[in-house]
């Protein structure tokens, strides 16, 4: 059941530090309000030669409303003087799957790459058209949907999150 079946539920803060505490944040906020075990994720890109950002910000970095391409153009030129060897960066996606108050665990997947040189490719959203998969020499707005769905950091993330669930379940 998705979270716009709960309008009451209302904002969530994501007040924490990491990918895991805004996760479970909102698991656990969720849970408490509605008694129904509960996944939530957060996710973002981090840049090595950025300080790791836009991180955890990475939805709101220059403003939640700011159109990608915008967000994508900033990051291609923070970087301009930074060569390829030192353009690493990741995705992280945390899910926080909450049974109950005091029950709950926390899946994390991570795709290490680069950031490319240039915008490229149309697919996805955010900011894959400039995270660059070095196995494949493509951005994740360039692969093929089915391929990215299979590797991407969300991808790895459910995987984890399957296994828990699934062990929860075994009586």
């Amino acid at each position: 059941m998705p979270l716009s079946n709960f309008p009451q539920i209302g904002e969530i803060d994501e007040n924490g530090t990491t990918f895991e505490e805004n996760a479970l944040i909102k698991a656990k906020f969720v849970n408490e309000r509605t008694g129904i075990s509960t996944l939530a994720d957060d996710s973002g890109l981090e840049i090595k030669a950025m300080g790791g950002k836009p991180g955890i910000n990475s939805a709101r970095f220059m403003g939640e409303n700011t159109d990608y391409k915008i967000k994508n153009a900033k990051i291609l030129d923070n970087l301009k003087f930074v060569p390829d060897s030192e353009r690493q960066a990741c995705f992280v996606c945390a899910i926080a799957i909450c049974f109950n108050k005091n029950n709950y665990q926390i899946a994390t997947g991570v795709i290490k790459g680069m950031i490319a040189g240039e915008i490229r490719g149309n697919g996805g959203f955010g900011y894959d058209p400039i995270f660059l998969v070095p196995e494949y020499q493509k951005t994740f707005g360039e692969l093929d949907e089915n391929i990215k769905n299979k590797i991407s950091h969300r991808a790895i993330a459910l995987i984890k999150t399957e296994e828990i669930i699934k062990n929860h379940l075994t009586f």
